[in-house]
C-alpha cells in the first residue's frame, strides 16, 4: 500500500537538541561553558527521555516543558554548572527557538509537492512545538501538530501512535513514521507504521522486538523513499 503520511517525531529528528546548548556557548556570556557545552546537551538530552519513560511507567504525567526543565538541572548539577542560573534560564529560552537541521525545509517543502499529509507526532507540549515550528519556519509545510499531551502519556504507548490515524483516517501501512530514537522507532514499528529511523550518530541498532524498516543517515532521502 503507498505511503499517504509523513510523521516526524520532533526533538532530535527535525530540530537538533543540542542547539541550544551550542549557542550558548557562543555567547560572550558563558565562556565557561565552552569547553562543555557538548557533554551538558547529551546529558540534558538522555535525562530528558529517561523522565519521559520512568514518568509514562509510573503514571506521573508531567507535560514535555516539565521535563526538560528536570533534565536541565539534572544536566547542569552533572557538569558543575547548577549555581548559574542566567544560564539555566537562557538555555531554556533557546530550547523554544531550536534550529532545524539543514535538509528538513526542502525535504518537508518536496513531500508537499508531492501531495503527502505532513505531520509532528511529538512529546513536546503544544506550546513549545509550535514555537520551535515557527521558529524554524516550517509552518507551511506541515499539516498539523501532534502532541502527547492529548492522551496525557509519552510515547511510545500506542494511544500516541492512534493519533495519526484519528486525525488523517489513514491505515497505519499508508503511514511513514520517521524518528532519530530507535527506540521510538521500534515502537511505532511494532505499533504498524512503516518506519525510517534517522540514525544521525551511527548507533547500532535497539535490541528490541521491532526494528525500523529503514534506516538512514539524515532525513534528505525521505522523498524518494516514499516513492516506493
Amino acid at each position: 500500500m503507498a505511503i499517504t503520511t509523513c510523521i516526524f517525531d520532533a526533538y532530535g529528528t527535525l530540530f537538533d537538541v543540542t542547539a541550544a546548548a551550542r549557542q550558548a556557548a557562543q555567547e560572550p556570556e558563558f565562556p565557561h561553558l565552552v569547553d562543555n557545552w557538548a557533554t551538558l546537551a547529551n546529558h540534558w538530552r538522555l535525562k530528558q527521555l529517561q523522565y519521559t519513560w520512568l514518568r509514562a511507567i509510573t503514571k506521573t504525567h508531567a507535560d514535555f516543558w516539565q521535563v526538560t526543565q528536570d533534565g536541565l538541572d539534572w544536566a547542569m548539577e552533572a557538569t558543575g554548572l547548577s549555581g548559574d542560573p542566567t544560564l539555566r534560564q537562557r538555555l531554556l529560552d533557546l530550547y523554544w527557538q531550536l534550529q532545524a537541521y539543514e535538509e528538513v525545509p526542502r525535504m518537508l517543502e518536496s513531500l508537499k509537492a508531492a501531495g503527502l499529509n505532513t505531520a509532528i507526532l511529538s512529546n513536546g507540549s503544544p506550546d513549545m512545538l509550535a514555537g520551535a515550528v515557527r521558529s524554524a519556519g516550517l509552518s507551511e509545510t506541515l499539516d498539523d501538530i501532534l502532541s502527547v499531551e492529548t492522551v496525557g502519556i509519552f510515547k511510545p504507548d500506542s494511544r500516541v501512535y492512534d493519533l495519526v490515524g484519528q486525525r488523517f483516517g489513514c491505515r497505519n501501512e499508508e503511514v511513514l513514521f520517521v524518528s532519530s530514537n530507535g527506540w521510538d522507532a521500534a515502537g511505532a514499528s511494532g505499533y504498524g507504521f512503516v518506519t525510517a529511523w534517522a540514525n544521525r550518530a551511527g548507533e547500532p541498532v535497539d535490541r528490541l522486538p521491532w526494528t525500523p524498516q529503514h534506516i538512514l543517515s539524515d532525513l534528505q532521502a525521505i522523498p524518494e523513499l516514499v516513492k516506493g
